[in-house]
């Protein structure tokens, strides 16, 4: 192997181990695996794509994890699947690694709500007694979009889960249910997470 590919290759199951020891989303994953490594980032040292250091957390989730990961991404789901039921009426669709199937008890659910007003996802929470707080993340197009984060109790795993609303434009639908370059589905709808958990992991 290539110098440059062994480096890669070492930052994407550093990054792995992140991931799925302590929970670290993709990107700061990344990051703390080139420090952890004494790496910095330059033409030599490339970081690996999502889709490279997704194979890496699910080799590692193979190896270390298959007794106890399958258990915790259902339960995560089912509370996925509870709180989109909750949210219906803004069209919820489940993303990142709850939807993908590389999820522990570690990970945050993320959902994204398509609405004509983002403030109405506001409104149904205060009406529903759901304390959450406000951020931002980068959206579709290039503009800022609101994220509300909120804990919620996991029944099946007895503790707190952190759940991320971003807030999206009715219009964003459209696109966001195109395949990736793998040619799978990075987000579903209710019904498609529903057929998911039917499946045997």
């Amino acid at each position: 192997m290539p110098i440059d590919n062994q480096i890669t290759a070492e930052i994407a199951a550093t990054a792995a181990r992140l991931v799925v020891e302590e929970g670290l989303e993709y990107g700061p994953a990344k990051q703390q695996a080139l420090k952890a490594l004494g790496l910095q980032r330059n033409g030599r040292n490339r970081l690996p794509d999502n889709n490279e250091l997704e194979d890496e957390v699910r080799d590692y989730l193979a190896l270390f994890c298959a007794d106890t990961q399958p258990a915790e991404l259902n339960a995560l789901r089912q509370l996925a699947a509870t709180w989109m039921a909750r949210l219906e009426e803004f069209r919820p669709h489940l993303c990142g690694a709850v939807w993908r199937g590389t999820a522990t008890r570690l990970s945050n659910i993320h959902l994204q709500l398509y609405c004509d007003d983002s403030k109405s996802t506001e409104i149904a929470l205060i009406n529903q007694g759901v304390d959450y707080e406000v951020g931002a993340t980068a959206g579709p197009r290039n503009r800022q979009i609101d994220v509300l984060s909120l804990a919620a109790r996991c029944p099946s795993l007895g503790e707190l889960v952190t759940i991320h609303l971003s807030i999206l434009d009715f219009d964003d639908l459209r696109g966001a249910l195109k395949p990736d370059a793998r040619g799978n589905s990075e987000r579903g709808d209710l019904a498609a997470l529903r057929r998911l958990m039917e499946i045997p992991t």
